[in-house]
This record gives structure tokens, sequence and C-alpha cells, in this order.
């Protein structure tokens, strides 16, 4: 009982919810973009569709103006954290303690090099639970993320008529 006494209690409401026209065209970005790498997956026999993708697309399509769902940060950080994955997978084998490291390590990464985009997070147990090869780093991570900011791009500027991104670098 001591310790849900000193929980922390919360000092602010919870924020409004996004508008329905918001929340629509999220929708409609989202599943135009997961469509768009599957059908290309499809047809190209190559993967290009990574679970954390799905959190990516909440980014961009609901949040587009954020710095996390800019294609620098989208790209850099999928990309650190693969590579993390993948080196730290290489260096010390799939183990409970390595697949923290390298989940603490990409975290590292992607705030030093200014790349922070949450949902790359999850890559490194991604990669890890696979056991994905280096090829992994290509295909899905580098071409699902340029395909995907591509979609954004136009979908964001052509459809909606919004400025996307707001900076590249």
């Amino acid at each position: 009982m001591r310790f849900l006494r000193c929980w922390p209690r919360a000092t602010e409401i919870c924020p409004p919810r996004l508008p329905w026209r918001q929340i629509v065209a999220a929708f409609f970005g989202a599943v135009l973009a997961i469509a768009v790498l599957a059908q290309l997956q499809d047809w190209r026999q190559i993967p290009l569709v990574l679970g954390s993708f799905g959190a990516s697309c909440l980014l961009v399509f609901a949040y587009p103006a954020s710095p996390f769902s800019q294609p620098r940060n989208l790209i850099g950080g999928h990309v650190v954290s693969s590579l993390t994955g993948l080196a730290v997978m290489s260096l010390c084998g799939v183990q409970p303690w390595s697949m923290a490291l390298a989940v603490g390590i990409a975290v590292v990464l992607m705030l030093l090099l200014r790349v922070p985009h949450p949902p790359a997070g999850s890559n490194p147990l991604i990669v890890m639970l696979s056991g994905a090869g280096w090829d992994f780093l290509l295909t899905p991570t580098l071409a699902g993320t340029v395909l995907l900011a591509a979609v954004a791009c136009v979908y964001h500027n052509g459809v909606l008529k919004q400025t996307y991104p707001r900076y590249w670098w």
C-alpha cells in the first residue's frame, strides 16, 4: 500500500482528441502507405514491410509536423536501430541482456545523431527475435522507410495540400 501512496499524481489533463478530419486523413494515409509497401513486396518478392512501420504510420500521418515524423528521423532512426540490432546480435548473440543492450544503444545513437523515431526503438528486438541477416538493413529497413517517406510526401502535399516534410536535414 505504501507503494501506491507514493506513486506520483498526474498534474495535467488529457490532451484533446484530434479532429475527425485529421483522424480520417491519418487512416487513409496509413492504409495507403502499408498497401503500397505490401503490394510492392508482393510484386518484387523483396521484404519491404516491417512491424514497426505501423507505429511509424501513426506518427507520419497523424502528427506530420512532429520532429519524430520527419524523413530524417523516420529513415535515420530505423536504419540506426536496425544496424544496432544487427551489430549487437553479431557480437553478442541473442540473450536477454544483449536485447536490452541493443535497445539502449539504439536509443542513445538515435539521440546523439538527432534522428529519434520512437517506433524504430523496437527494431533491435525485431532483428534479434527474427534472427535477421545483414540484408535486413537494406530490405525492409532502408527501402521500406524511403518508400514510406515518399508516400507521405505525395499524400500530404498532393492529396491533403499540407506541407510535408517540415525539414529534410
